[in-house]
């Protein structure tokens, strides 16, 4: 830390605690407040609290501060379940209300439809809501061989830092591994290269749990030994990743394969650990029924799935409709989601791999019409496609979201320059106690 950075953390650990009232939530789960006019963002308080602070940064349009103390409680504010909350930046919201995060996510997704799309649905749907606790099949733990503590850690990044919390369990992990926190870490600090692991992947099927170690140099026969032994002991299968995402391979020669079930649609979606899939089993179960049913999907419907990965809306709509076309810029996804539709038996689907916000002009899939759109972008949203859309003029368009500012500006695009209005939109719960939202979108041509 420079002489300068110095002197403004002691300047601030100077200055007297103060009282405020907090008026709002930020995107980010930070109590707003306004002292002297100016803006300050607390972390660990909620609207409608009075709570004590403590700047923790002076800013120029606005300061930061943390609260040591609720004079006034919210009448929402619920005890967090997790030890580690508040020091862990894995979940900002433990301490509101589950009913009160929903309606929290709800404004902030019509608020941004408000301000950046310029548009407001006909219906706001009742959330789709599932698991509280114990959801969380995908994840990325960091790995840290701390001389200074003399041991490993493993888990999340700190709320205010880049360094790891020190956990010893985690609440919202699937529980296969949310527990084990301290004995994955004590597996990494007795294996001979413990200070060149930097990161474990989680990624569970409904019956494999499977954890990716990512390994900086070569494991010894000791340390694969110690895998196998800590896999067999707590039913968990190993891979290791030297390099790129492409370096993935299992310990063992055949391991057990990745699988969720979608039971409405009699399908069994296989996958590999570094494939995308929904992080809460539970809640896409609900998902792709919502889609399903927003679209009003029927027997002579062709359908178009864009960004659709390993065909995870693609194949059960494909159940109900004449034909589905699923598009994905992965190649690996693609190859994936055939392998799937096969493995389902499902016959009247094709994939192709296209960059979606590429150059579009020669591909086949753009031919003829679709009565029906899904898309399910990544955060970056799918700007590039709404010309595209408008030409197609499908009947119904359900756009799947993980962040409300892009969806919003899509959809004001949709809707101011493409003959679509807002029919519905609502939250999804896919991620409780944190401050992503999930959200579904119907679109009507008129």
């Amino acid at each position: 830390m420079g002489k300068s950075a110095a002197k403004k953390r002691q300047a601030l650990a100077e200055m007297a605690p103060f009282t405020v009232g907090i008026e709002d939530l930020t995107h980010e789960g930070y109590g707003v407040a306004r002292r002297d006019g100016k803006a300050i963002f607390v972390d660990g308080a909620l609207p409608g609290e009075q709570a004590e602070c403590v700047y923790t940064a002076r800013r120029s349009r606005r300061d930061e501060a943390r609260a040591v103390r609720i004079l006034t409680p919210a009448a929402d504010r619920v005890e967090p379940q997790c030890a580690h909350f508040g020091v862990c930046g894995g979940c900002a919201l433990q301490h509101l209300h589950p009913t009160s995060q929903l309606a929290t996510k709800q404004r902030w997704l019509l608020d941004s439809l408000t301000h950046i799309g310029k548009a407001q649905p006909n219906q706001v749907l009742e959330p789709v809501t599932g698991p509280l606790w114990g959801y969380r099949r995908r994840a990325r733990l960091g790995v840290k061989w701390v001389p200074k503590k003399g041991r490993v850690l493993v888990g999340f990044r700190e709320r205010h830092s880049a360094y790891l919390a020190d956990l010893r369990r985690c609440e919202v992990l699937d529980p296969r591994i949310g527990g084990l926190l301290e004995e994955l870490a004590g597996l990494v600090e007795a294996l001979s290269i413990r200070d060149q692991v930097p990161q474990i992947e989680v990624a569970g099927g409904d019956a494999v749990l499977a954890l990716s170690v990512r390994v900086l140099a070569a494991p010894s026969e000791a340390d694969l030994a110690r895998l196998r032994a800590f896999g067999k002991q707590h039913g968990v299968t190993f891979y290791l990743q030297p390099g790129g995402p492409d370096s993935l391979q299992p310990l063992e020669s055949e391991p057990p394969m990745l699988a969720y079930p979608l039971p409405a649609f009699d399908l069994d979606l296989l996958f590999q650990p570094a494939h995308f899939v929904q992080v809460n089993a539970a809640i896409n179960r609900q998902l792709v029924e919502r889609a399903g049913e927003l679209l009003q999907i029927q027997p002579e419907d062709r359908v178009l799935d864009l960004f659709c990965g390993l065909g995870n809306f693609t194949l059960a709509l494909a159940r109900r409709a004449r034909e589905v076309i699923g598009v994905e810029g992965d190649t690996h996804l693609v190859a994936w989601a055939r392998h799937n539709a096969a493995h389902n038996k499902v016959s009247n689907v094709a994939f192709y791999a296209a960059d979606l916000a590429g150059d579009l002009e020669t591909q086949p899939w753009l031919q003829g019409r679709y009565d029906k759109i899904l898309l399910d972008p990544p955060r970056s949203g799918a700007l590039a496609m709404m010309p595209r859309l408008a030409a197609l003029a499908a009947q119904r368009i359900v756009y799947v979201s993980c962040h409300p500012a892009t969806l919003a500006r899509d959809i004001g695009e949709l809707v101011h320059h493409c003959g679509y209005h807002l029919e519905s939109v609502g939250v999804i719960d896919m991620f409780p106690h944190t401050a992503h939202v999930e959200s579904i979108a119907l679109l009507v041509h008129k």
